[in-house]
């Protein structure tokens, strides 16, 4: 276990999940696999292949943009049954499944200009057109385009869950851009497949604003994060119980198309490893390793060590930037979540949990030698967190480089944070702003409300006597002004707050967007002063009522 003065931070904002579906049924839809006779895949090989990658120039039509599920289909087998309906899956990495359209109207509501434009190579006036719409609401699917559903396993608050799976994502392929950079397009709430357990595959309009507004809000934040191209909104009814008490009403569908470089997860790995389908493990992981970790050598016999250390210090380092800005993963302070097992305190916990499943998944590719070296690897965790926590926070505090003190420094101030429950955006965003002059003579402005409220605390000033004997030792190479600066950059002003969320979803559900796109417009430029993000309150108290907002799993 981690110290819990490392790990547990106040915050007053919490950001989207995904839904929670209800209902079950066997579907049966045309094989969007190779055999398809819809198109032929084949002859889409690669878009880089075809020349669309290599142009400079956006491209302001889809007629002749191209991505392809080629890679993908021909590296692991597919699930031999063709007709959708949920079922135990066995023997594969994906089945293969076609989104379902929606019956009524769809309307765009956003999109991301930045990664239509920088990642997709499409100009942002293709957003306009009513083929981009039916592409990214599932109601179209594009040449080269073979649809899959990912068969994978997991843990749900602590217990082996068995299959889990993409129940209502669809894998629509993979785009190569001009700068040769591979993203995996998916869409998220576009109908049954397989794996939709009890569920109808779709997701409703708050979650998906949610997981729009979030994943671009974490980009913009320099936090590695899926990014979303797209937000659809239907007229179409989905039946959700939000809190699971019965209370069951009508919201609207919609669907989020998404883009990362690979949507493989431990899970992928886990459904294998408890299934006993030892050489489907391998292949999986030797094409992760390949495709996505290309400084490992295929040839070593401890590569799969290699990519365990990697995994290990990639999560530790991750974990520790959303703590850096307050961040509950998977966009859900869940209040399914009774005994608190994934709060925002335990988060380096959970992730040394989720990164031991891993090791035992890659035990069956491990020889008892290697199986004891990966323990160890597991057992420097912890100190990994702790490093560029220390670091991040150090950074956040203006301080340079790393003296002795600084741990307690920085578990004082969180101790006091604590104690006080002041607002953990805007205190590291005041503590930028003020002097140090204004500091040391405890005269904080108005304007500074959080720092205000921690000044209550009766060991305030006993912390800003050590923080600016500390920030004194900066002064032959630093300024006040210049750590001002420095610190501005570091600690944004505004986050996407669960209760910005959920004022945002309230006017959506009205068919009002103009939140949605207002705090994507504030979202893009978190450190920089924005009048509109000002007059919305986005810098200010949270409202009371922020207080009783509630999130599940559907939310």
């Amino acid at each position: 276990m981690l110290p819990r003065y490392l790990v547990k931070i106040w915050v007053f904002w919490g950001t989207a999940g995904v839904a929670l579906s209800q209902g079950q049924g066997k579907e049966s839809t045309a094989p969007y696999g190779p055999e398809c006779s819809l198109f032929d895949w084949r002859q889409y090989h690669s878009n880089t292949k075809l020349g669309y990658s290599e142009s400079n120039l956006t491209k302001s039509s889809m007629d002749l943009w191209r991505f392809t599920s080629q890679k993908l289909i021909e590296a692991f087998p597919l699930d031999p049954i063709r007709e959708n309906y949920i079922r135990r899956v066995k023997g594969c990495i994906f089945s293969s499944v076609a989104p379902a359209p929606f019956k009524s109207a769809v309307k765009l509501v956003a999109v991301s200009k930045e990664v239509l434009e920088d990642l997709l190579d499409l100009d942002v006036s293709v957003a306009e057109t009513e083929e981009f719409i039916q592409f990214v609401s599932g109601g179209r699917v594009r040449p080269g385009s073979v649809p899959l559903a990912h068969r994978y396993g997991g843990h749900q608050f602590g217990v082996w869950s068995g299959q889990l799976g993409d129940g209502r994502a669809h894998l629509l392929g993979e785009y190569v851009n001009r700068h040769g950079a591979r993203w995996e397009l998916q869409l998220k709430g576009s109908g049954k497949t397989p794996y939709s357990r009890h569920g109808d595959g779709r997701a409703v309009l708050r979650s998906s604003v949610r997981e729009f507004l979030c994943s671009e809000a974490m980009h913009y934040l320099g936090i590695p994060t899926t990014r979303a191209v797209s937000l659809a909104v239907s007229g179409d009814n989905v039946m959700r119980d939000e809190f699971y008490n019965g209370n069951v009403k009508n919201e609207k569908g919609a669907v989020v198309l998404r883009v990362a470089k690979s949507w493989f997860r431990i899970g992928s790995l886990e459904i294998l490893a408890h299934s006993g389908e030892t050489e489907l493990l391998r292949k999986l992981v030797d094409f992760i390793i390949k495709e996505h970790f290309p400084f490992i050598n295929m040839t070593n016999q401890d590569r799969y060590l290699d990519f365990f250390s990697r995994v290990v210090t990639d999560t530790s380092h991750l974990i520790a930037n959303w703590m850096s800005v307050g961040f509950a993963h998977d966009f859900v302070p869940n209040a399914s979540d009774d005994e608190a097992l994934y709060e925002i305190g335990n988060q380096a916990n959970i992730g040394r949990y989720n990164l031991d499943k891993l090791r035992l998944a890659l035990n069956l590719l491990l020889d008892p030698k290697q199986q004891l070296v990966a323990q160890q690897i597991l057992k420097g965790y912890p100190d990994l967190y702790q490093t560029k926590f220390q670091e991040l926070f150090g950074a956040k505090l203006g301080l340079f480089g790393h003296e002795s003190g600084d741990d307690y420094l920085i578990a004082y101030l969180l101790k006091l944070m604590e104690d006080t429950r002041a607002d953990f955006t805007m205190l590291f965003r005041h503590l930028s702003e003020i002097t140090h002059k204004q500091l040391e003579l405890n005269n904080i402005p108005e304007e500074f409300w959080a720092l205000q409220q921690l000044g209550r605390h009766e060991f305030f000033s006993h912390w800003v006597n050590l923080y600016l004997s500390r920030l004194k030792r900066n002064s032959d190479k630093d300024s006040d002004k210049a750590r001002r600066f420095r610190m501005k950059s570091t600690n944004p002003r505004y986050v996407l707050r669960n209760w910005m969320a959920e004022s945002a979803i309230k006017k959506s559900e009205r068919d009002d967007f103009s939140e949605v796109h207002l705090l994507q417009k504030t979202l893009r430029h978190p450190f920089h002063k924005q009048r509109e993000a000002e007059e919305a309150g986005y810098s200010s108290r949270p409202p009371l009522w922020a207080r009783e907002l509630r999130v599940s799993c559907s939310s």
